[in-house]
């Protein structure tokens, strides 16, 4: 189903805004290096789950409550595992976005209030347009 002419202009709208605000997370994204799948989390996570249905069927065989939980916990755990994304080692909190060293007390504080600043700016901005 395609769009109205007036959704059209909306999403257009939204996305020159996006690119006009938000520039820094515009090429956050647009520039994020690719990481490689972690194949070892992914079939130790499938081992896991598998072993954890196992345990879970075997725990409603016998009508042992507690084998159960612990198959559930365990297939639970091993599903986290393996759709978790893997980390480097260390690159992520020993270097800034721009590449250059962190600072400490850096980093999340300081970008979730600019952006709570923005928000009410804009909040401010529309109720402002609204009278």
């Amino acid at each position: 189903m395609p769009l109205s002419e007036h959704e059209q202009r909306l999403l257009d709208e939204m996305e020159r805004n996006l690119y006009q605000n938000d520039a820094d997370f515009v090429a956050n994204i647009s520039h994020a290096p690719r990481r490689k799948p972690a194949y070892r989390a992914i079939v130790l996570g499938v081992l896991l789950a598998v072993v954890g249905v196992a345990a879970l069927i075997l725990g409603v065989a016998i009508r042992l409550p507690v084998v159960g939980i612990l198959g559930f916990l365990v297939m639970f755990a091993g599903v986290l595992l393996a759709i978790t994304p893997g980390r480097r080692r260390g690159a992520d909190s020993l270097f800034d976005a721009q590449g250059g060293a962190a600072k400490p007390g850096s980093g999340r504080a300081k970008s979730s209030s600019d952006f709570m600043d923005r928000l009410g700016e804009r909040w401010d901005r529309r109720q402002d347009g609204d009278r």
